[in-house]
């Protein structure tokens, strides 16, 4: 359990219960409601699959967005443009080993494992862990950081990560 500076006791059971609505979001392409959890100042990060620790300050990743990009980009997979993901691929989401890392009583450092299932050509697994910071508001959180670091050796036969891992 974690004080936050409303008072609050935040539990894990809490946390968990936010990040499995998010993931529902997701697979449920609702992605115009999941783009609305994030803060102002928020920032996405998927790092490189041969360097999952990289600052996208110094290093090449695969997704950098703030969220003006992040927007954007929820627009143009709700698109037709997207032909990559029109149809839209299945997705089955994974949350697990949630953890509360630490955080300054104003935000929450999270930990989580995750699998996402996409379904399209065949089953792929994108295996990895996220980091969120999350913002505790209103009785619920909004995301300020989200990172998706992949356990893969290469995006093959994925071939693209042009859903929101």
């Amino acid at each position: 359990m974690t004080a936050v500076s409303d008072s609050r006791t935040v539990t894990r059971a809490d946390v968990e219960d936010f990040l499995y609505a998010e993931a529902a979001l997701l697979d449920n392409w609702q992605l115009d409601e999941w783009v609305r959890l994030f803060t102002d100042d928020a920032h996405y990060v998927i790092p490189a699959t041969d360097l999952p620790t990289g600052d996208p300050r110094a290093d090449l990743v695969l997704i950098d967005d703030n969220l003006t990009r992040l927007q954007a980009r929820v627009k143009r997979l709700n698109s037709r443009r997207a032909y990559r993901e029109f149809p839209w691929s299945r997705t089955r989401r994974m949350v697990s080993n949630v953890r509360i890392a630490g955080g300054d009583g104003q935000v929450l450092h999270v930990e989580a494992n995750f699998v996402v299932y996409r379904v399209r050509d065949g089953v792929n697994p994108y295996i990895g862990r996220y980091l969120y910071h999350l913002v505790p508001e209103d009785g619920g959180f909004r995301i300020s950081y989200r990172r998706a670091e992949l356990d893969l050796e290469t995006l093959r036969p994925h071939g693209t990560v042009s859903i929101i891992v």
